[in-house]
């Protein structure tokens, strides 16, 4: 089994976004984006950072770049919370490097946030992401309309997972 760490998205993990951005990966996802959007959201990345607005990571698995993950404030039906999304590159799907990233978030968002809940919003028909879900705990709300991108409507299930049972005290 590898060893999964989740390391903070830096100035040199825009290869990452290029890796991710093949049709195969982009299916759920409203397919290939443009380079240039590319730039602009690995820009929006290192800004989440630096104004602790977003959290991305660069997804390691033995060290090497497998995908990235994090989790960012929004607010949905009413209740402000944090939202969390991932991608692994095909080639390093399949060995729960998805699962173990989450789980990383899950306790980063926990220790560091401010936020009672983690919601995951993947298509009804991303097998493997609905799986991810379940496999690190999230409980399954139920199916809502969504868009992703924006404008382009998709069917999704919603996943929450309570950051309150990570938290000390």
């Amino acid at each position: 089994m590898s060893t999964v760490t989740i390391e903070p998205w830096g100035e040199g993990d825009l290869p990452i976004l290029e890796l991710s951005n093949e049709p195969a990966m982009m299916q759920h996802l409203g397919g290939p984006e443009a380079h240039e959007k590319l730039l602009v959201r690995h820009a929006r990345y290192l800004d989440g950072w630096a104004s602790g607005t977003s959290f991305m990571f660069r997804i390691e698995a033995d060290g090497e770049p497998v995908g990235g993950i994090g989790y960012w404030p929004t607010e949905w039906h009413g209740e402000q919370v944090y939202e969390t999304g991932w991608s692994v590159h095909t080639a390093h799907q399949g060995h729960g490097h998805g699962t173990s990233s989450l789980l990383l978030v899950i306790e980063h968002a926990a220790r560091h946030g401010d936020r009672d809940a983690l919601h995951a919003l993947p298509r009804t028909d991303n097998r493997a992401s609905n799986a991810v879900c379940r496999k690190a705990g999230f409980r399954l709300l139920g199916e809502v309309d969504d868009e992703y991108p924006p404008g382009n409507p998709i069917r999704s299930n919603d996943w929450a997972f309570d950051l309150r049972t990570r938290r000390a005290g």
